[in-house]
């Protein structure tokens, strides 16, 4: 048993999501969304902190981090618990920062995730997009959303991760996952590879730069049904980001492709729960209909509210309505729904009078987030 299996003990038995450690620092953790320390724990340093560090780690990979400063992989402490693990250096040293990965892949249902999110696993090509800030589940919904088709379809679904978080067992599909820098050194490159590989359904665990994006894009185009995320936090952004990561004179190519591949934007954020410890998820949902379709191409994006909150018998939904309709069931408190919603006028009179200034004094356009 390695000495940090001590400290994801720990985390698991407080029901925690992370685990920080850090030179100069007490070990903490992350429970509900508030940092802990570990009670009744020193200070971590020096030699003993690397080497606790290094026990859990490939040698050659433990190199690399010291020499580059950053390194990310997976580490399996037994059957039930698995954990995502960033190693980085900071300026008392070294640092890593671990996630639990939950072994057990809940279903949409059990996640909370509207049912009308099925629909995507229906689709045989085009890009669907899940997008949200770090540690807003978007990994957790994708993997249910993969689990759900690998339930109901026969198809060959590649993934490609930095590092593999949801390990898969084949049900109906053959399921390949390839882990970035491990068995593939680059998203770009499993995905210029899955193109000869036939895959039915590529899973992209992160689109961040042109020449990934750029591939996502022409994987959709030619038949692939193509799973990405991003870190924004609803459909206009997500639109919006895409095309701006291109060099100006190529944009309006780049609107035409995402107006015809674009199926559909799943935004997802976590709430703190007030009825109960823990969080609730809450969703903005895009579908790439004619309308959606239209606006891309002519790259009216303000124009999408309008199109989601109005599209509700597709199954559209914007992300306020799901912040609404939380605060209404009395699962999320006002401030709560008031730092998370895009339109922030609609939420503020709800807040306590002392909290009612929150806006005010940034002088921001609350329509701006």
């Amino acid at each position: 048993m390695a000495r940090i299996d001590a400290y994801f003990q720990h985390l698991i038995a407080s029901k925690g999501s992370d685990l920080h450690l850090s030179e100069g620092e007490p070990p903490k953790i992350r429970v509900h969304g508030a940092v802990v320390p570990i009670p009744e724990e020193g200070i971590l340093e020096g030699e003993s902190f690397k080497e606790l560090l290094a026990e859990i780690c490939d040698p050659k990979a433990f190199e690399r981090y010291l020499r580059d400063g950053d390194l990310d992989f997976a580490y399996e402490m037994n059957e039930d618990s698995r954990f995502r693990c960033n190693y980085l250096q900071q300026q008392n040293g070294l640092a890593a920062v671990f996630r639990l990965i939950p072994t057990e892949i809940m279903p949409l249902e059990a996640l909370g995730v509207p049912e009308i999110v099925k629909e995507f696993g229906h689709m045989r090509s085009g890009l669907v997009l899940v997008t949200g800030p770090t540690g807003s589940g978007k990994s957790t919904t994708l993997a249910a959303l993969l689990d759900y088709i690998n339930t109901n379809f026969s198809r060959h679904i590649i993934t490609i991760e930095e590092p593999i978080e949801f390990v898969h067992r084949n049900k109906n599909s053959i399921l390949t996952q390839r882990e970035v820098p491990i068995q593939t050194p680059s998203f770009a490159d499993g995905l210029r590879a899955a193109l000869r590989e036939d895959a039915d359904i590529v899973l992209v665990g992160e689109m961040r730069d042109l020449e990934t994006i750029s591939l996502a894009l022409t994987a959709a185009e030619t038949g692939l049904l193509v799973f990405g995320t991003l870190h924004t936090n609803n459909a206009r952004k997500t639109v919006d980001r895409i095309i701006d990561v291109f060099p100006a004179n190529q944009q309006g190519q780049v609107r035409t492709m995402l107006s015809a591949s674009l199926r559909g934007v799943v935004a997802q954020l976590l709430c703190k729960r007030v009825d109960k410890p823990g969080r609730v998820a809450v969703h903005e949902i895009m579908f790439g209909t004619p309308a959606v379709a239209a606006i891309i191409r002519e790259g009216a994006t303000q124009k999408l509210y309008d199109v989601i909150t109005g599209g509700k018998n597709e199954g559209m939904q914007f992300m306020d309505e799901s912040i609404w309709s939380k605060l209404r069931e009395g699962l999320i408190s006002p401030s709560e729904a008031y730092m998370k919603a895009i339109d922030k006028t609609r939420f503020k009179k709800f807040l306590p009078q002392e909290e009612q200034h929150l806006g005010d004094a940034s002088g921001e356009n609350p329509l701006s987030h």
